[in-house]
């Protein structure tokens, strides 16, 4: 997250996962931008907040182990993917690979891909190096969520 002012509002970057409209799956790095100041109740100074969304939602805490390999598969619902310790990579049906570590916040967001000519759909993930993958997954539940593609949401 960029480094917040009490005027100038922070950005927080995140890789965006989806699908373009012949069925292959991408990855983009994008920003949160739509920062305000308010309180969080009390007496608490105010702080900048994101109120992105607001939805029906499930949220997972996972752990992947060393070596863990998540062979070729969409995510099941757009969610959100942040890890909280470790580092992780995926890896779309365009090639490209991006690893995340701690923090690194990610949109999965592709569902409803083709398989391409090797039969791969969606993508590919797994964890990087000799530390398991602790991480929080916000799963957002209604259709409105599919099909978001980068700069849809701030």
């Amino acid at each position: 997250m960029t480094a917040p002012s009490s005027e100038n509002p922070p950005t927080q970057p995140y890789w965006h996962v989806w699908t373009d409209d012949d069925g292959i799956s991408h990855q983009t790095r994008c920003e949160l931008t739509n920062f305000e100041q308010e309180s969080m109740g009390g007496d608490a100074d105010p702080q900048w907040n994101n109120r992105l969304m607001s939805a029906d939602a499930k949220i997972l805490f996972a752990e992947l182990p060393v070596g863990w390999v998540g062979e070729w598969h969409e995510n099941p619902k757009p969610q959100w993917i942040v890890p909280l310790s470790g580092c992780w990579y995926v890896e779309t049906m365009d090639g490209k690979r991006v690893e995340m570590g701690t923090g690194e916040i990610s949109f999965g967001a592709d569902q409803d891909t083709k398989p391409n000519a090797e039969g791969h759909q969606g993508h590919i993930s797994g964890t990087v190096g000799e530390q398991p993958v602790q991480m929080m997954i916000i799963q957002l539940e209604g259709d409105r969520w599919l099909g978001m593609r980068p700069g849809d949401l701030s």
